[in-house]
């Protein structure tokens, strides 16, 4: 194969394939619109959001990223594993990838816990509407990609995982990773 058919394909099919992509442009497209809205609804009442974040705890935020930026390194190196042929290596990257992502379910789902408990829940305010709606469609996300994981892990136990699956897998959890670092910081922090 030369270069130009190497370009073609990098061009036109990414990793994942073209429609996971469009996917993940959508639903970033769907994420920063929600926090637009978020941002122009903090500007009609600055001190309600203010007081509302004061009731986030942005230690639990912190370790969440830290959670999931650690479970996306190690996807990628289960993508880099996979593709020097160490399947087994690769495999235990996806399982700890996956660890990751779990302990980011868990201290998040404590954390709706105690918010539900303080009294903090989707009807409280306008502020507490947001972080639950975007924080909530992010932890679908987070369990979608999970169980794509989940699958992707059996085939590769199985021997039967392409590269093509564990691309798209890696893709679609980057997206998680993404969406989060821009929930972080606008939810936890600048308001």
């Amino acid at each position: 194969m030369d270069k130009t058919q190497i370009n073609y394909k990098n061009i036109y099919y990414p990793p994942g394939g073209i429609l996971l992509w469009i996917l993940i442009f959508l639903e970033l497209i769907t994420f920063g619109v929600a926090l637009i809205v978020l941002v122009v609804n903090s500007k009609e009442n600055p001190e309600l959001f203010h007081q509302s974040r004061l009731h986030l705890n942005s230690t639990f935020g912190a370790i969440n990223t830290i959670f999931l930026l650690t479970s996306g390194a190690f996807m990628a190196v289960t993508v880099h594993q996979f593709k020097l042929n160490n399947n087994l290596i690769a495999s235990k990257y996806l399982k700890l990838t996956m660890l990751g992502g779990m302990l980011f379910l868990i201290l998040k789902g404590f954390e709706y816990y105690l918010k539900i408990e303080s009294g903090h829940t989707l009807g409280s305010n306008s502020f507490f509407t947001f972080y639950w709606l975007l924080t909530g469609f992010h932890v679908i996300h987070v369990l979608v990609g999970m169980v794509i994981l989940l699958f992707t892990q059996n085939g590769l136990k199985k021997g039967k995982t392409l590269l093509e699956d564990i691309e798209a897998s890696a893709a679609f959890w980057h997206m998680c990773d993404l969406i989060w670092l821009l929930l972080f910081p606008m939810l936890y922090l600048i308001f």
